[in-house]
């Protein structure tokens, strides 16, 4: 009879170990995956933290080379400003040499146009003009003053305007010209002469002979340029037109050599 009753108790006690043990197994279990998840989440936190580490390192690098980089620059402006200020008054010595000069450049050109067109007003209009472009003086003789049409032998009326033009240049210092000959767009029809370019040529070649040969002009400040019809100053669609393409002209420059000593001492 109480071995009977023993076997509910022992039951009892059987079944509250196995029931604490299951509980005991399920909160170990859950720990563990607990355990397990917070050491990833460290793991993720931890590489997160280097790369952090390692991006404010990279930071770091820049900002010295960036930091170098100012201070080059901040260098180079200080270098300038120096530079500049221990230039101003030279530069503005400089400018002024410059304008005045130009300014004396101006003055020559302007009295050189005067004089050669007091030389040589008795020749009328349509003969010749004088005048000034891009700060050089121009004189651009018709083909009628100098030529005959197609020929480059020059006439008594055309040497005795380039004997009263010579006698004004060979007087004045610091010139260059440069003699250009012109035509219209007609095409040549003398067998002497393979097209315009070459009679043009051979025309501003003549009035170099006579000016250096002839009137004494110094030939190392002197050059001859053929430039055909391609440079026309009227239409070619007139007769008045072609007459007045048909020209020579003669460019008296300033010599610059002391312009540019200027610019580049």
């Amino acid at each position: 009879m109480k071995n009977v009753r023993r076997y509910p108790l022992l039951l009892a006690l059987v079944f509250g170990l196995v029931f604490t043990s299951c509980v005991s197994n399920k909160k170990f279990a859950a720990s563990e995956a607990r355990a397990d998840r917070l050491q990833k989440e460290n793991t993720s936190t931890l590489g997160k933290l280097n790369d952090c580490n390692a991006q404010v390192k990279n930071l770091k690098g820049e900002n010295a080379i960036l930091y170098d980089e100012v201070a080059s620059v901040q260098n180079d402006l200080k270098d300038l400003a120096a530079s500049s200020n221990m230039t101003i008054a030279d530069q503005a010595k400089r400018l002024k040499n410059l304008q005045d000069n130009l300014q004396a450049q101006r003055d020559v050109m302007t009295n050189l146009k005067n004089t050669i067109a007091a030389a040589l007003m008795n020749y009328k209009a349509d003969e010749l003009s004088v005048y000034i472009k891009d700060g050089s003086v121009y004189v651009s003789l018709a083909e009628k003053l100098l030529f005959k049409s197609g020929s480059d032998v020059m006439n008594a009326k055309g040497k005795d305007a380039l004997k009263s033009l010579a006698n004004v240049i060979n007087n004045t210092k610091d010139i260059n010209v440069m003699i250009e000959g012109h035509t219209d767009n007609v095409p040549i029809k003398t067998g002497q002469y393979k097209d315009n370019w070459d009679l043009s040529a051979a025309r501003a070649t003549s009035v170099v002979r006579i000016l250096t040969k002839d009137y004494g002009f110094d030939p190392n400040r002197i050059t001859a340029s053929g430039k055909g019809e391609f440079h026309p100053v009227a239409t070619n669609e007139t007769t008045e037109g072609r007459a007045t393409n048909r020209r020579t002209e003669i460019i008296l420059s300033p010599d610059l050599s002391e312009l540019y000593k200027l610019l580049y001492q």
